[in-house]
């Protein structure tokens, strides 16, 4: 009868792992070069990025406000005074008093504007794509003109919609002409949100579109001859081919999409100013509540910030692992 003795352990496997420290300068040593190349982007943005969100969550987690925020005034610097609150603040603005009204009503509002938004960029940006994609007499000149709204800058194209959009502009001076009804779009809250809706779709379709070019000409002729000859219909090849073809770029580019829209600062804050409370989205009532009123709620501004840093991040999350579902199931 064999009887089974597990060994003592051999001098390899007694031997540890390195630890920390020591994997770390074998890392240095051999790719010293990389770090030495990437610690200057490091430290920038470690100023510029990691400093001011670190503060910004510390702020969240107190009651400061311009009244009690340490300042100097000439050679006598009067020292911070504010409290710590712990999570008061989050909770204050996601359950308090009037919390609908204070978040969850911009929250909405958010969240409407930009699948509007998105929508409005991806549908016209892959439409205007596959009009520039067939061979069209002048179509470098269709290009230029195209891109000339994502080339020309933010406040430029914002001032010269908010001169047209005004009262007596060149769209209501049209909509009279026509004999339609002149809204105010620069003040009645309905009109204000098509408004910065219709600047937003403006601005943003030339990038969709350069993008989805891009998608559209890396897709092979030879699937689209094949799909023909096999009786395929303009429909179905647009379903069967450019569709799939497009998913790569259409991902990133919705996703960037998201992102740029739901942090849209410039354009709600140059066309409408303060304006109604109902038109602003959580990123400009958070500039509204730390820098457009009085005293300055900083506590309550930097709560806003980061509580839309996590739904972002909380977005992307999920957007990203359900792209990777549907390219493993595709």
């Amino acid at each position: 009868m064999a009887v089974a003795v597990q060994g003592a352990p051999s001098q390899g496997s007694r031997e540890q792992r390195p630890g920390l420290l020591q994997r770390l300068k074998l890392s240095y040593s051999k790719h010293w070069y990389a770090y030495a190349m990437v610690a200057p982007v490091v430290i920038v943005l470690g100023v510029l990025v990691g400093y001011p969100l670190a503060r910004g969550v510390y702020l969240t987690l107190t009651d400061a406000n311009s009244l009690n925020v340490g300042r100097q005034i000439g050679v006598n610097h009067i020292p911070d005074s504010f409290n710590f609150v712990g999570l008061h603040n989050y909770a204050d603005v996601l359950w308090g008093p009037g919390s609908y009204d204070r978040f969850w009503s911009h929250f909405i509002w958010t969240v409407l504007w930009t699948v509007f938004c998105v929508a409005l960029h991806y549908t016209l940006g892959l439409g205007l794509a596959m009009l520039l994609n067939q061979k069209l007499r002048g179509r470098l000149a269709y290009r230029m003109l195209l891109i000339l709204p994502w080339a020309v800058p933010t406040f430029v194209t914002v001032f010269s919609w908010r001169l047209m959009l005004s009262d007596s502009g060149v769209v209501n001076s049209f909509l009279g002409f026509l004999h339609l009804p002149q809204p105010s779009w620069l003040s009645d809250p309905l009109a204000s949100k098509f408004a910065v809706v219709i600047v937003n779709t403006w601005c943003g379709v030339p990038f969709m579109m350069v993008s989805l070019l891009g998608g559209l000409q890396s897709i092979p002729a030879e699937l689209y001859e094949a799909a023909e000859m096999d009786g395929a219909t303009p429909w179905q090849r647009f379903r069967y081919v450019t569709l799939p073809g497009l998913r790569t770029v259409s991902s990133t580019v919705i996703l960037l999409g998201v992102i740029w829209t739901f942090n849209q600062f410039a354009i709600i804050f140059l066309l409408l100013g303060d304006g109604s409370p109902d038109t602003q989205i959580l990123v400009t009532w958070a500039y509204r509540l730390g820098f457009g009123q009085q005293p300055r709620a900083y506590a309550e501004s930097a709560t806003y910030g980061v509580l839309l840093l996590s739904i972002l991040v909380v977005f992307t999350s999920f957007y990203r692992r359900w792209q990777v579902r549907n390219e493993e199931n595709a």
